[in-house]
């Protein structure tokens, strides 16, 4: 019987699988149903990929985006496997094709939308070809609880009742314990395995910075990164415009991404951030998804994201070779604003508002954390860390201020009100205001009522959310909000401990970050032949990428060519000890990277 180690190696050209690979595959694999938390980069598409291969029954893979779909396919058609894909950007004729292919068991592995899918049509045609299992790609997008639901995708659960032979594999970057748990029991009832692996990512450095001025910052930031590839994502397709521009003025070699732009223009401009080096993508989140470019060597963000998943998810494209990488955020009252204004006008419903309020509290947590900012994250995805001395904040510890005093009256109201509610009550307590639910709950008769009074409510607001981002109150998003007091709170209620804080007006410690990072990176660069080897290798593979229409990761990564780099090889056994290269890549392009090696 094949393993899943020979097809790792036959089909794929990898030694060995990444940590965290085996015991998705191995349980996939026994027939369990997994949910598979892994970090960006490491590797989940294989995870599915290798059981698919294994089964004598389809595999159903459920992808949210058209260009994720196309490009998956090119990448397995090149390591030779059968493959086919459903969706919009084909023809009929196309889907016709590709789907006949499937039911004559020419192929083993069919990607398609969630929304084709789930029609009756195709779930009776579906029937017939009794999949042995469904994948679901970005699988928080199913659960209430997640940063991203889509109802489309919540008519997932009821495949687990449909097709009950049918093992459920979902995978996610960004899924804290209560989605985790939702994603769990629509797709397969719990019964089935959750695997995180983890969450940290402990070569990606990471800083926040007030805003300014946003050129001001950025160019400030540039300076750091020089001759470095790196993504700077924007809110606005207008900005994406004005900040490539302003780049390209101060020379760097900066390129604009955005859905308001021509589809063949994102191609191309895509193309040269993955096969130049140095190229910087001024981008909306519409780039980064699917992207197989492992050296991008910072990610700015010069506005909040909506979330601290959204943000982990964006940063995670940076530094996926495991080598030392920036993240830095800038962020100011617009930012917010428009965020709140962003949840108020999307259309759904006030609960559904409401968890996405408190999702962007957490990350205004993270932005005005005193402490470990790495910890915080970790924290918020129900992982312990110690301080990482990769942050701003342990690099340049702010300067604090004791805030015992406030924190104590706002702890109180807490308290006396039960932990039961969230932010704006809590303060309106703190500070003796008679709103209307302060009089509906009778809360203008606690001992806590007015006792925070000489304090301004975006003060005690501002303590909140450093009190979050400290640990010591937690803020629970399945009761909209509320707060409640850890033991460190109640620690500072009873007297027993002080409430330090970072002070209000802070300057930004970005750029000093950036350079600290900048040194690290600098440590792993080529010599001059090994970047002269790289330039060519890359130049070879935008060549035959042309050729076939495809992205240029289709044909090789960029990991795949540094390990050409690093091990020089020679003939074709060297070649096929290279990661990434395997018989049917080096049938198609093994002879001419060889003769592009042996010309250096």
């Amino acid at each position: 019987m094949t393993s899943p180690e020979s097809v790792l190696k036959d089909t794929f050209g990898f030694d060995a699988f990444r940590p965290g690979q085996s015991e998705v595959i191995s349980a996939l694999v026994g027939g369990e149903s997994v949910l598979a938390v892994m970090p960006t980069g490491a590797g989940k598409s294989l995870c599915y990929q290798v059981p698919a291969l294994l089964f004598e029954r389809p595999t159903i893979v459920i992808s949210p985006l058209v260009a994720l779909m196309d490009n998956q396919v090119a990448g397995l058609r090149m390591n030779g496997v059968k493959v086919s894909a459903l969706h919009s950007g084909q023809s009929r004729e196309d889907n016709i094709v590709e789907w006949q292919n499937v039911a004559q068991g020419d192929t083993k592995l069919l990607y398609m939308s969630p929304e084709r899918l789930m029609t009756g049509r195709m779930l009776s045609a579906m029937k017939s070809l009794d999949p042995a299992m469904f994948v679901v790609d970005e699988a928080h997008c199913v659960s209430k609880w997640g940063p991203a639901f889509r109802p489309e995708y919540a008519d997932l659960q009821r495949l687990k009742e449909l097709f009950p032979n049918a093992r459920m594999a979902a995978f996610t970057a960004t899924a804290d314990e209560l989605t985790q748990k939702d994603i769990a029991d629509k797709l397969f009832s719990g019964n089935g395995r959750t695997i995180v692996q983890g969450f940290d990512r402990p070569n990606l450095s990471l800083a926040v910075s007030p805003l300014r001025s946003r050129r001001d910052q950025l160019l400030e930031f540039m300076k750091t990164m020089e001759g470095q590839s790196g993504i700077v994502y924007c809110l606005s397709r207008k900005n994406t415009e004005k900040f490539a521009q302003v780049l390209r003025t101060a020379g760097y070699k900066a390129l604009a991404y955005h859905a308001g732009l021509p589809s063949e223009t994102r191609f191309e401009n895509q193309e040269r951030f993955m096969a130049e080096d140095g190229v910087i993508m001024v981008a909306t989140i519409a780039f980064g998804m699917g992207i197989d470019k492992p050296d991008i060597r910072f990610v700015y963000h010069m506005n909040i994201p909506g979330s601290l998943e959204a943000f982990y998810q964006e940063i995670g494209r940076a530094g996926r070779d495991g080598n030392p990488a920036v993240t830095a955020l800038i962020y100011g009252l617009d930012d917010i604003r428009m965020r709140r204004q962003f949840i108020s006008d999307d259309g759904s419903d006030s609960d559904h508002q409401l968890r996405e309020h408190k999702r962007l509290d957490a990350l205004l947590g993270y932005c005005e954390a005193s402490g470990c900012r790495r910890a915080l994250l970790l924290n918020y995805f129900g992982e312990d860390a110690a301080p990482c001395g990769n942050c701003d904040n342990c690099i340049s510890p702010p300067e604090m201020i004791d805030a015992t005093l406030p924190a104590k009256a706002l702890f109180a109201a807490m308290s006396e009100t039960g932990q039961r509610f969230g932010t704006t009550h809590v303060i309106a307590v703190a500070r003796g205001e008679d709103t209307d639910r302060v009089v509906q709950f009778s809360h203008d008769k606690l001992a806590a009522f007015g006792a925070g009074k000489e304090f301004g409510k975006p003060y005690l607001q501002a303590l909140i959310r450093q009190a979050v981002g400290a640990g010591i109150i937690s803020m629970d998003i399945s009761r909209y909000g509320a707060l409640a007091l850890e033991q460190g709170a109640l620690d500072i209620l009873a007297g027993q401990a002080k409430f330090e804080c970072k002070d209000l007006v802070v300057v930004g410690r970005t750029e000093k970050t950036g350079r600290n990072a900048r040194k690290a990176i600098a440590e792993t660069a080529l010599n001059a032949d090994e970047k002269d080897l790289l330039s060519r290798l890359k130049s070879l593979r935008m060549t035959f990428a042309r050729e076939i229409g495809k992205p240029a990761f289709v044909v090789f990564s960029d990991a795949t060519l540094m390990d050409m780099v690093a091990k020089v090889p020679s003939n074709k056994a060297e070649m096929l000890e290279v990661s990434g290269v395997g018989e049917t890549k080096y049938d198609r392009y093994g002879t001419a990277f060889l003769d592009a090696i042996d010309e250096v």
